[in-house]
């Protein structure tokens, strides 16, 4: 069955895959519309692909020479690492934490609603309660490993899929950055021989760590790194080997000598991402793509890579204007039970220390269902820190029904902000105002175990 969603969110992601090409700016499709973080910056790209398999690098400046090569060999161990998942299309919080005590929730969700006692009680707040397929959430949080937002967002809220992302990206309420909020991070702590400090696992660059200056990375496959060629072996060998040797010869022009640095780099990168290949995880993940990049993640940490921040798309998308009960349940239940898995892999492997996940979406859902058996863009949403060093509590409360914003929708007990703000300082040891505009104006929630 096919679902409808939005042209807004179709648009969305048209425009943000333009955005993401080397070079290319963003369509002007509609005034005002905001700008992806990382358009327009001058970036090097490296391109190594097999079978949809693409690794890029950008900076806005050039790249060292040797770059990959004294990043591994010089990153510090024990950094603090954070993961962003993002549940892309708007997910339904109401349906992620039901409000079955509600009063109100069976007149609002005549078709949706979730019958009392169908997923476990939220202890924190027993009229709400897990949907079914968040399970191997509700029992991570059970065990103090998830800290729960059940109603953030910010003031004045704006439906467009495109320019609430774009907020959550950048981290403030204006748009026109360029930069995302964890590219910023990058900027002021990272360095120039480290592309895969800023890791995008989705095959192209995500604003949040799109930056000014510092390299990143963008990947499609944790298990091989060949550069995608028109020859085969042995050619192909040779070829490599003479784009290498190609790199290490002298020159006198800036611009040559770029060209040669980047062909180099991009040799480098093959030759050492393509040995990580073929791993073996010591707990079993689920099926399915994104459970599969969580554990080559849990690898590339145990390898020692220089990995300080991640972004990764969760299964399927939330913008469920029909049929959503179907949909919602298939997605979630593939997001929790791999975010369960790779934590129990951290633990196996005695990362669990070093690890923060961050999940989040645009918006929330309206709180009455349409007449499509889908919910149609809200305010309120819900997000997660995830950890073994997470507080492990309820961040902000669930509004209730009875009283809903200016228009009709949950109120926001919360603002994306202050998470931010939080995991910067908390989690990241860093001054969140040099990231987050006005961030002495944001509250602070206890994230981190103290």
């Amino acid at each position: 069955m096919s679902h409808e969603c939005c042209n807004d969110f179709t648009r969305s992601q048209v425009l943000r895959g333009v955005a993401a090409e080397a070079g290319r700016g963003l369509p002007a499709i509609e005034p005002g519309m905001p700008v992806p973080a990382g358009t327009g910056l001058t970036r090097r790209r490296f391109l190594s692909r097999s079978a949809g398999l693409a690794l890029a690098v950008y900076g806005a400046s050039k790249i060292p020479l040797g770059a990959f090569e004294r990043g591994i060999a010089e990153a510090a161990q024990g950094d603090k690492v954070l993961i962003s998942i993002f549940f892309e299309g708007g997910i339904d919080a109401m349906s992620v934490l039901a409000p079955v005590g509600d009063p109100l929730y069976p007149s609002l969700r005549p078709n949706l609603k979730q019958a009392p006692g169908a997923g476990p009680t939220f202890t924190e707040d027993e009229r709400l309660q897990w949907h079914p397929a968040a399970s191997a959430l509700a029992d991570l949080h059970g065990a103090g490993k998830v800290s729960v937002f059940p109603a953030i967002g910010y003031e004045h809220p704006d439906q467009s899929h495109f320019t609430s992302r774009h907020y959550y990206e950048i981290g403030e309420l204006d748009i026109g950055q360029h930069a995302g909020w964890l590219g910023r991070y990058i900027d002021a702590v990272g360095d120039q021989e480290n592309p895969l400090q800023g890791l995008s696992m989705d095959g192209s660059l995500s604003p949040m760590i799109a930056t000014a200056e510092k390299p990143v990375a963008a990947i499609d496959s944790v298990d091989s790194y060949e550069m995608w060629s028109r020859v085969s072996e042995p050619i192909s060998d040779e070829m490599f080997a003479t784009f290498a040797r190609f790199g290490a010869l002298p020159s006198d022009s800036t611009a040559l000598l770029q060209v040669r640095r980047a062909t180099r780099q991009t040799e480098q990168l093959r030759e050492e991402l393509g040995a990580l290949g073929g791993f073996q995880s010591p707990v079993t993940y689920p099926k399915g793509e994104f459970s599969h990049k969580l554990a080559g993640l849990a690898n590339y940490l145990d390898q020692g890579l220089p990995v300080r921040v991640v972004t990764l798309r969760a299964p399927g998308g939330y913008d469920t204007h029909s049929d959503q009960a179907e949909d919602l349940s298939k997605y979630l239940l593939e997001t929790c039970e791999g975010i369960a898995a790779f934590q129990k892999d951290l633990e196996a492997r005695g990362l669990q220390d070093r690890v923060m996940i961050e999940m989040w979406s645009e918006f929330g859902r309206r709180p009455e269902e349409n007449g499509s058996e889908g919910t149609d863009h809200g305010a309120a949403g819900c997000a997660f820190v995830i950890g073994s060093q997470a507080q492990g509590e309820m961040v902000g409360e669930f509004p209730g029904l009875a009283k809903l914003d200016a228009d009709d929708n949950l109120r926001v007990t919360s603002d994306f902000r202050g998470m931010y703000c939080s995991l910067l300082e908390q989690w990241l040891g860093f001054d969140s105002a040099q990231v987050v505009p006005g961030a002495a104006g944001f509250e602070r929630p206890r994230l981190v175990k103290a």
